[in-house]
């Protein structure tokens, strides 16, 4: 059986008085891609920045291969290769592509972070072609490309992806799935986050439904995908 890479049991995150997530339990195991589909303010970004210590937890616990991290800082769970893509990318829009990947192997002290960026480059042609052009006048799924390139830079156990094809065309959308998809063959553990259900799920092995906080329905993200609750709510059949 492989290993579980991430467990979170009875998450509770809240923000003042208001409760954003509601004691989730779910778990992603070694060379998985799990998604966790939901409408706009489900809860799904809430539950990512708990698991990677932007936002504390108000109960419940988070494992990452088998040890509690609750409480860690970001800084730390990226040493030890759980790294997250935000939403709304966070380049750093003064830095030209280059230095934003170099950015990314921050925390890491050996030698191959030049052969680490010419695999970015691989991955991602065009960064390549504008290596020297600074993040900020890039578009928007230029930009996604290149949080995905600097995240990978961190050499991640676990991926996280937070709505990675949010406010992007159609051919950049399948540009960003198949480069999900792409890292994930490639031995990299996903757990990704979208607002667009059928194609999160179509990429999956496995699915969870949050709603207002909760997980609602889980299993096969195929089952999922012909669930007529799921096509009703998230598919607008």
């Amino acid at each position: 059986m492989a290993n579980t890479m991430l467990k979170v049991t009875g998450l509770k995150v809240a923000y003042g008085g208001i409760q954003a997530v509601k004691g989730v339990s779910f778990d992603v195991f070694e060379g998985e891609l799990v998604s966790l589909i939901g409408a706009n303010g489900a809860g799904k970004t809430t539950t990512l920045k708990a698991i990677t210590g932007i936002q504390p937890a108000a109960a419940g616990d988070i494992e990452y291969m088998g040890r509690s991290i609750r409480g860690q800082g970001p800084w730390d769970l990226v040493k030890q290769g759980l790294v997250m893509v935000p939403e709304g990318r966070g380049v750093f829009a003064r830095m030209t592509i280059t230095e934003n990947l170099q950015m990314g192997a921050f925390v890491r002290t050996d030698k191959d972070i030049d052969a680490d960026i010419d695999q970015v480059f691989a991955i991602f042609p065009r960064l390549k072609e504008r290596r020297s052009q600074l993040a900020g006048t890039m578009s928007g799924g230029e930009q996604q490309m290149l949080a995905m390139g600097r995240a990978l830079m961190a050499r991640p156990k676990v991926l996280l992806l937070d709505e990675p094809s949010m406010g992007l065309s159609p051919i950049m959308v399948d540009k960003i799935f198949e480069v999900v998809n792409d890292i994930h063959q490639r031995g990299t553990t996903v757990l990704l986050v979208e607002q667009n259900a059928s194609r999160a799920l179509q990429l999956a092995s496995r699915g969870y439904v949050m709603d207002s906080g909760e997980i609602t329905m889980s299993g096969d993200a195929k089952q999922l995908l012909d669930d007529p609750k799921v096509r009703a709510a998230y598919l607008g059949e």
